[in-house]
């Protein structure tokens, strides 16, 4: 019984990761009250959601048609970040770590509410001095920054690491860069967060970590979520996603702020 409600956990979180982020908020406890030791159940828990990774990805395909750029330069900071940061995990108490973790999703987020209002701000002073700003389709066809190449290698380091909340940190960062449509941009994220993620789990995989039973149950469950999620959140306006997105942030924050 508690396996099955672990599968459905699974699903929810992968449901949520599509969207925003913060799946690991969820699975996390749910394995440790299955009585799995910490580091297992942070290793168990990226492998199974893998799966979740890939079907909100083919959700948002169509959503990355026209930033073949944009996602073959995510490819490489996220592959190479998600490696270093589960081999950090590998050689570090995650005690250590858990005690900032909260801090950074409330970070994230608050720059995530903050992107709407100050992008706005910049395009109507663009607007005043005849300078128009690009829209999501001329942004993402170009080559992205160095900048942001660096930051996605930073937090895909620390996707490999926890990952809670990840998604939020490289939805944050794209609002910044200038991307509006929170549909494009989840499907950057959620191939971003697909690579970042695919080094961790053979990674947790081969250092012999994962529990396979649960992790294979949880993983089928993710895989449904994060499909159906991607679909459900492209059928709403995108300021219901977005708003879901500062609950999410906010809650999962909160979360492992008063748990400590």
């Amino acid at each position: 019984m508690r396996l099955l409600l672990v599968v459905l956990v699974a699903a929810v979180s992968g449901g949520m990761n599509s969207i925003a982020g913060g799946g690991t908020l969820l699975t996390f406890p749910a394995l440790i009250a299955l009585g799995i030791p910490p580091i297992v159940a942070n290793a168990t828990s990226t492998v199974a959601l893998w799966p979740g990774a890939v079907g909100s990805m083919w959700g948002y395909r169509r959503e990355l048609e026209g930033a073949r750029l944009w996602a073959t330069g995510f490819a490489l900071p996220s592959l190479a970040g998600g490696l270093v940061g589960a081999l950090l995990l590998l050689r570090t108490p995650p005690e250590r770590f858990a005690q900032i973790v909260p801090w950074l999703v409330l970070g994230a987020t608050g720059l995530f509410l903050l992107q709407a209002p100050v992008m706005a701000h910049v395009r109507r002073r663009r607007g005043t001095s005849g300078a128009l700003p690009a829209d999501d389709a001329t942004l993402t066809a170009r080559r992205p920054p160095a900048s942001i190449l660096v930051y996605q290698g930073l937090v895909a380091i620390y996707g490999g690491y926890f990952g809670a909340g990840v998604g939020i940190l490289m939805l944050a960062a794209l609002g910044f860069m200038g991307l509006t449509n929170i549909h494009r941009m989840n499907g950057l994220k959620n191939w971003g967060g697909m690579c970042m993620n695919l080094v961790a789990a053979i990674t947790f995989a081969v250092s012999g970590l994962v529990d396979w039973p649960v992790g294979l149950a949880m993983a089928l469950g993710a895989a449904a979520g994060g499909y159906l999620g991607s679909r459900a959140a492209q059928r709403v306006p995108q300021q219901v996603v977005r708003s879901l997105i500062g609950v999410i942030g906010l809650g999962s924050g909160l979360w492992m702020l008063l748990r400590r």
